[in-house]
């Protein structure tokens, strides 16, 4: 049986349909290996790179390799990404924050307290204000709660979102898109009124109700259906691209697809 993070990364897979001829970056194991199985199967025209300094013809497997086991098709270095891809628009990228709100504004420089003595101090913004503008975004959240999907704002704005009191009369904001958002319980989107966050599919046994309950603002029902399963020939390519079986261990006790 499929487990729920294989369900997941078949769900990060759709959110790259239809993205044309953009690098696909994935952080993490989900949303990397989700990435790679939208490459391989309905987007072949999707640009990856091997996560160092090269454009690659096919995804690169999780764990150890043989530095030439990859198929170079191109140099792109980390010094020329921002000019070729991110400020073009020639990505696509699906991350996991430590916080959203109800706008899409995402979090990982710190939890409570003020910015001069916060109560938990994480990373910084890193490059998320650069990288939330001019290409697509999508998130990954292994573990949905009220504690991630806050009520309110999030303690600190990392990635810029649809909060129309953050936006300068005047200003071009046409740029912020973000597309889709993944958890462990369903599938959202931002195509409510306003940019609102709606969930289009419930994971299997699961219910829209549990789902608002592990939310700490009002979501709205799309067309709700079930989170297809992996297929015989995702599960291949899955297990081809993560030989070493990292997904198991990103969502705790690596449960099944289906609750019952």
């Amino acid at each position: 049986m499929a487990t729920l993070a294989e369900l997941c990364i078949v769900a990060c897979a759709d959110a790259f349909r239809g993205s044309g001829e953009v690098i696909a970056t994935g952080i993490g194991p989900v949303p990397r290996l989700g990435a790679g199985l939208a490459k391989l199967t309905h987007t072949p025209e999707l640009m990856m790179t091997d996560g160092e300094a090269y454009l690659v013809e096919q995804p690169v497997p999780l764990g150890p390799r043989g530095y030439d086991d990859r198929k170079a098709a191109g140099h792109l270095p980390f010094s020329r990404f921002f000019d070729s891809a991110v400020w073009t628009g020639r990505r696509h990228a699906m991350v996991t924050p430590t916080q959203i709100d109800r706008f899409g504004q995402i979090n990982l420089s710190y939890l409570g307290g003020t910015h001069a003595q916060p109560k938990t101090q994480m990373l910084g913004v890193r490059g998320f204000p650069g990288n939330g503008i001019y290409h697509p975004n999508s998130f990954f959240f292994p573990a949905h709660s009220t504690r991630i999907f806050v009520e309110g704002e999030v303690d600190m704005v990392s990635g810029v979102g649809y909060n129309p009191a953050k936006r300068l009369a005047g200003g071009n904001y046409s740029a912020v898109e973000l597309r889709r958002i993944v958890t462990n319980l369903c599938v959202m989107d931002f195509g409510g009124p306003d940019h609102a966050i709606r969930v289009i599919s419930l994971h299997p046994g699961i219910s829209f109700d549990e789902v608002q309950a592990a939310t700490g603002f009002e979501l709205l029902k799309g067309n709700l259906g079930e989170t297809p399963m992996p297929t015989a020939e995702q599960m291949d390519i899955i297990n081809g691209l993560d030989p070493h079986n990292f997904r198991g261990s990103v969502i705790k006790d690596n449960p099944p697809a289906r609750r019952d």
